[in-house]
């Protein structure tokens, strides 16, 4: 064979034995990806854009979200008598202040190829599966790129009386919840969901307005023992539930996927306090991400967000004369970002060691 030529490594064929159906495969489902705010960047202006929120009166760029200078004393009189008028006198004029955020697009790619020989002589339709391998890692790294830039937010919450992810040392409990819901309220971030009223049918249950809350799969068997939890089978409306969403506990619903992993080993040291490691020495972490109403959004480039590439063995080019080559595969621009980290939260968790 000559050098140089690129190789392609395709399955082993089943000849010679009875073809059996090609069998379901693990697939990753968009749940962050739907939900957020959705900005779009011109073509032609760079790679990087700048959004622009005006602050409040009383706000600060480190306190966005607060109308009251912290201090001490009755802070809302001192606001009210500061905006009392003097009679005659014009008061000097105040300017605005501005937050900016900044955001730097990246490229994205997925690719897959295939030999004339397989597209012709091989029993299963390579390209057909290609195709629908490329659509579900779209999917995949998507969510990815939404998990790390919504979980990096700087409003942090630690279990177990931690006070960094390397000192978790305990599950998600009732207390830790209310401690969030208590600072999202204090900066007046605003539930996305609105209240699920129970129905006629015995034993629903009505939901209060909520905070969506994602995280994964394994976190389910903490989060049912929560005083006051609610399966979402007892919604009282469950076409109302969200994909992925298990249940729901004093304002919080949540949405659980498999696809949002741990950090591994990254908590405290496991000692006796009964979460799981994976290598037995210190706590696996699972962050909960709390988003309340406009707290995050994705960019995509304007016009160009996803460009599929779909190359048929055949097409003859300067680089590939005979056509023997095939391509399948997928490019696009893609971004996250927290606009306002007092709208968002992050619980960062053990989980209990199950019992037979």
């Amino acid at each position: 064979m000559a050098t140089g030529i690129q190789v392609f490594s395709t399955p082993e064929q089943r000849r010679g034995i009875v073809l059996g159906q090609i069998l379901a495969h693990a697939m990753p489902k968009e749940c962050l990806s739907k939900v957020g705010e959705h900005y779009e960047m011109p073509t032609n202006q760079g790679d990087t854009i700048k959004m622009r929120q005006y602050l409040p009166y009383g706000a600060t760029v480190t306190n966005p979200n607060q109308f009251f200078a912290h201090g001490t004393g009755d802070r809302g009189n001192a606001l009210a008598q500061a905006h009392m008028t003097q009679e005659g006198v014009t008061p000097p004029p105040d300017s605005l202040d501005k937050r900016d955020v900044t955001v730097v697009l990246n490229q994205f790619d997925i690719l897959y190829g295939h030999t004339d020989k397989t597209a012709l002589l091989y029993e299963d339709d390579i390209p057909k599966h290609q195709k629908k391998q490329v659509g579900e890692r779209m999917t995949l790294v998507r969510e990815m790129v939404r998990y790390g830039a919504t979980r990096a937010s700087t409003n942090q919450f630690y279990g177990g009386s931690g006070s960094s992810r390397g000192t978790v040392a305990g599950p998600i409990t009732l207390g830790l919840l209310r401690s969030m819901k208590r600072a999202l309220r204090a900066d007046h971030a605003e539930p996305v969901n609105s209240i699920l009223q129970s129905s006629v049918k015995f034993g629903t249950v009505s939901v209060d307005e909520a905070y969506n809350v994602y995280g994964h799969t394994s976190l389910e068997a903490d989060l049912s023992n929560l005083p006051g939890w609610k399966w979402v089978r007892d919604y009282g409306d469950i076409s109302k539930a969200l994909p992925g969403e298990v249940g729901s506990c004093e304002g919080f619903r949540f949405i659980l996927r498999p696809e949002f992993v741990p950090y591994e080993d990254a908590g405290a040291a496991i000692g006796s306090t009964g979460c799981v490691s994976t290598t037995g020495t210190l706590i696996d972490v699972y962050p909960l991400i709390v988003t309340g109403e406009n707290s995050w959004g994705d960019v995509s480039l304007r016009g160009n967000s996803f460009d599929y590439t779909n190359i048929a063995v055949g097409t003859k080019s300067s680089a590939d004369p005979f056509g023997q080559r095939g391509y399948v595969g997928a490019i696009w621009w893609d971004a996250a970002v927290v606009t306002n980290n007092g709208w968002i939260a992050i619980c960062n968790v053990g989980i209990s060691t199950l019992s037979a």
